[in-house]
């Protein structure tokens, strides 16, 4: 697999100056946790689900989690689970052991029960799977989800990894909140070989407090969950060698609803790429308030989406690939031994060798991932790029 790969050879030749390397569903954690991207998430009942695992990897998809807790009602759970089977295996019987043309495939787990029923019954088509996301993750009803894992695992010789949900009532609860995500740090800690990503579950922090963010405003303007995402980061997502990848919280609008506020989309980035039809097309969709949180939770410390349509795919990959001023401090900063300060080498800002350390690494790897873009590329014609259909 490799992020671009759905656009033409030559568009692409002139969009990178390093491109995005393939990576593969058994590859470092590290690796895999950030080339999971815009991560779709769909409903396990899904009449069509093999088709529409393999038209999302045409159109870009990297990551997809199939899910069998929110996303159907409480009733249809044995049938999402057989329709979950039926489709894996007929897409197994397609693509073969390697699942070549199958994106790096998850499963939304109710219970801790069904993670190895439904190894099972997947049998070889098991292997199409990186993993199973976890709901509701706590410290006290964790550890069952986590050893289910594991068994799973050793039964079947496959390599599951784990991607939590934080989002329960006691993540939220200011009272309960600091001591719960310390006891899931340390229960994380114990399992660390397993766990791919920390993922953040926006709609049920929102609904603790009866809230739904509208699209004019990102999760960052309701402040309530806000401070769980902060706290999350604090605690889950240091850079000190004990922290994991922590996604960004779902996007949950696709088409068009009254406005209250201006678009959020500057025009002149799209005038001078001659894509006005582009930015109009992102506004009508609303996504140009995904745009927006996208980069916030870029600047807090997120990498990579919760997304509920392939219409958002493209603009959280266009914003993943590193541009050509950021690879450039990044490169200047590990390039330096013994810390130190100098201008950067598009002279407009300073690049400190020790405190900046930390986010080069982490740049260069998503670099390596979803490459680094040509000097002068800009997300317009990255997005305009990715968007094409």
């Amino acid at each position: 697999m490799r992020h671009f790969d759905h656009i033409d050879a030559a568009r692409r030749k002139h969009l990178f100056y390093r491109h995005p390397r393939p990576f593969g569903r058994h590859d470092d954690r590290d690796v895999l946790a950030v080339a999971l991207g815009a991560t779709l998430y769909c409903p396990a009942t899904r009449p069509a689900l093999a088709a529409d695992i393999e038209r999302a990897a045409r159109r870009g998809v990297m990551s997809m989690v199939v899910c069998l807790e929110d996303a159907i009602a409480d009733d249809e759970v044995e049938a999402g689970e057989a329709n979950l089977v039926a489709h894996l295996r007929t897409l197994h019987a397609r693509s073969g052991v390697r699942g070549a043309e199958v994106p790096l495939l998850f499963v939304r787990v109710r219970d801790p029960g069904q993670i190895g029923d439904l190894a099972g019954r997947l049998g070889d088509a098991a292997e199409l799977l990186t993993g199973f996301v976890l709901p509701k993750f706590t410290a006290s009803g964790g550890g069952a989800f986590l050893d289910a894992l594991e068994d799973a695992a050793d039964r079947s010789g496959l390599r599951l990894l784990a991607m939590p949900v934080i989002e329960s009532p006691e993540a939220v609860y200011a009272e309960t909140r600091a001591e719960m995500l310390h006891d899931v740090a340390r229960l994380l800690a114990k399992h660390r070989s397993r766990i791919l990503a920390v993922r953040l579950g926006a709609t049920d922090m929102s609904a603790a407090y009866g809230l739904r963010r509208p699209p004019d405003l990102t999760i960052y303007d309701i402040r309530p969950v806000a401070g769980v995402i902060c706290d999350v980061v604090n605690i889950l997502g240091r850079a000190d060698g004990t922290g994991h990848v922590v996604t960004g919280p779902v996007w949950e609008y696709f088409s068009q609803g009254e406005r209250m506020f201006k678009p959020q989309l500057r025009q002149s980035p799209f005038e001078r790429q001659s894509a006005a039809p582009l930015r109009q097309r992102l506004i009508t969709a609303d996504l140009d308030g995904l745009i927006r949180e996208v980069h916030l939770d870029k600047a807090n410390g997120l990498t990579g989406k919760t997304v509920i349509h392939p219409s958002h795919v493209a603009a959280v990959h266009a914003l993943s690939v590193v541009t050509h001023e950021e690879y450039s401090d990044a490169a200047d900063i590990l390039g330096v031994a013994g810390g130190g300060a100098m201008a950067s080498s598009y002279a407009n800002k300073m690049n400190e060798a020790k405190p900046h350390r930390a986010w080069a690494q982490r740049l260069m790897l998503r670099a390596r991932v979803f490459g680094v873009a040509a000097e002068g590329v800009t997300f317009v014609e990255l997005l305009e790029a990715a968007d094409s259909r």
